[in-house]
């Protein structure tokens, strides 16, 4: 008998917890579907928010595509960091030919290719305008040449990989400008950095700009704060309708960035393309994937409550009954 009054007690006991818990849920789809329709019933200081908050998400969603942007450009356009190597003038093209095919095999190596003599006095008359000096000389005096490109365009990296292949007993001499590297890596760095610090303190805008509007709309309703407080409402549960709407406003924002953000690229598109076929690159500009957009619409969702909890935590505790 005692074992059936426990299993009775517990089939209840669980009932209770399901509903408690479908209660609450119900509760606050309830009470996010109120601020989401408060939201609408003041469009104009509703769109107002978000727009500003939209701007504020652009700036550093626009700074992030141009990080990705100038790194992969970057990436494509390592080749500029070629490593010459001069060969000895005994060495016949197939061995020359066979140490390029050897270094491809390299990880730190992404494309090798053989000049020979007679190619580099090709490219030397066409690019100089000098021909008839090679032509009037009884040999040619060019070398054959291997031209590497490195895997990285890290200065530190390709110089590492310069120096080892000088060593090979069929090179002559080499030949590497580092200068240009240094300086886009310095220049993506300092990108990069004030990049970073300038998304921190749009984000914090966006913190205010949030927690500003939440303060308005507490101070709107502080006769409604007050009945709710006198009929036993917590400010957990006051809070509750400013935190759904802080959220609202932050993924509406982001929203709003998103979109701003693919006009603004494909306004650019065209002219940035035309600009890469003047240097003969084929690079395409990147736009926010569909993780870095998911990733931006959590972030201002994330804002907007956490500027909502800000204000609310504030301001709720100085109204009372």
């Amino acid at each position: 008998m005692s074992k059936r009054r426990r299993e009775t007690g517990a089939k209840t006991s669980n009932r209770t917890a399901r509903g408690a818990l479908q209660s609450h849920w119900q509760q606050h789809l309830k009470i996010a579907s109120d601020s989401f329709k408060r939201l609408l019933q003041q469009p104009s200081a509703s769109l107002m928010t978000i727009a500003v908050i939209g701007i504020a998400l652009l700036l550093p969603s626009t700074l992030f595509v141009s990080m990705s942007n100038l790194n992969a450009l970057s990436d494509s356009i390592n080749g500029a960091s070629k490593v010459t190597l001069y060969l000895h003038e005994e060495h016949t093209e197939g061995e020359a030919l066979k140490i390029s095919e050897q270094l491809l095999q390299r990880e730190d190596v992404t494309t090798t290719e053989y000049i020979s003599p007679a190619q580099a006095a090709e490219q030397f008359s066409v690019y100089s305008g000098l021909g008839d000096v090679i032509d009037a000389l009884d040999e040619n005096p060019l070398p054959g040449a291997i031209i590497v490109t490195p895997a990285s365009i890290d200065a530190d990296a390709t110089q590492a990989l310069a120096t080892e292949l000088a060593q090979l007993s069929i090179v002559d001499s080499m030949q590497l400008d580092l200068q240009w590297v240094e300086r886009l890596q310095r220049f993506l760095q300092l990108v990069q950095r004030a990049s970073t610090g300038l998304m921190l303190i749009l984000a914090l805008a966006v913190l205010f700009i949030v927690g500003n509007t939440i303060r308005l709309a507490i101070e709107g309703r502080r006769a409604e704060i007050v009945v709710v407080k006198l009929v036993g409402g917590t400010n957990s549960y006051v809070a509750r309708p400013f935190l759904y709407a802080g959220a609202y406003y932050g993924l509406a924002g982001s929203i709003l960035a998103c979109i701003l953000l693919a006009i603004l690229m494909w306004a650019i598109s065209g002219p940035a393309r035309a600009l890469l076929a003047l240097y003969d690159s084929d690079f395409q500009l990147r736009t926010l994937g569909l993780s870095s957009t998911v990733f931006l619409l959590l972030i201002g969702t994330g804002l907007g409550w956490l500027g909502a909890l800000i204000s609310v935590r504030q301001h709720l505790s100085n109204i009372e009954p």
